[in-house]
């Protein structure tokens, strides 16, 4: 049965795949996510208005807040870690969980000493797979998930297609930045039903 919005996600979990580890958000993250704070692109297109409203030194607080403990109002919070070191290098996250039955929308960003390498479309592809599970074993038991990103960040697209995240049309003016721009945004998806994303290197 589709949970409500808003609805508990069960026990957190923590993903082990294509060498990453994605394990629920914590406040010891918040170095990590100071510091992707300051890059412009993370602010740009990942942040949200309330953490580009709030002074600089609390923009981390603000993010965090609203991530630990999202397990419990219907978002799996997600940070991407090198397993190595066990320290925050990106963002996962699936929210609006059942929202619409069976779907659930994807947001992530990266920092940017660990791009350039696939990490993105590794996180995405985990978390994707494990949301496909069925609730009895384990994970959402969703049939859709859907991510969209602004034209003018043609990063974000190629991970989404690389994880396997089909590209369906452009949702017209449907970002509005800071600065009041509207920017066209594509609309990507996978289903359950899709083909695996190619295996990753």
């Amino acid at each position: 049965m589709a949970s409500p919005r808003g609805a508990a996600l069960g026990t957190p979990t923590i993903l082990h795949a294509h060498g990453l580890v994605l394990r629920p958000v914590t406040a010891a993250d918040e170095p990590a996510v100071a510091q992707a704070m300051t890059d412009p692109g993370v602010l740009q297109w990942a942040a949200g208005m309330a953490v580009l409203d709030a002074p600089p030194k609390d923009r981390a607080t603000v993010w965090l807040s609203a991530r630990i403990g999202a397990w419990s109002t219907g978002t799996a919070a997600f940070a991407v870690t090198d397993p190595a070191d066990g320290i925050m290098i990106g963002y996962l996250g699936l929210r609006d969980v059942h929202r619409i039955p069976d779907q659930a929308i994807a947001g992530y960003w990266v920092t940017p000493s660990a791009r350039g390498r696939g990490i993105t479309a590794r996180a995405l592809d985990a978390a994707a797979s494990w949301a496909f599970t069925s609730a009895h074993r384990g994970g959402l038991g969703v049939h859709r998930i859907v991510l969209d990103h602004v034209l003018d960040n043609p990063g974000s697209c190629r991970a989404a297609l690389r994880a396997g995240f089909a590209e369906e049309g452009v949702m017209r003016e449907a970002f509005i930045a800071r600065d009041g721009v509207r920017h066209d945004c594509h609309l990507h998806a996978r289903l359950a039903t899709d083909p695996a994303a190619r295996p990753f290197t």
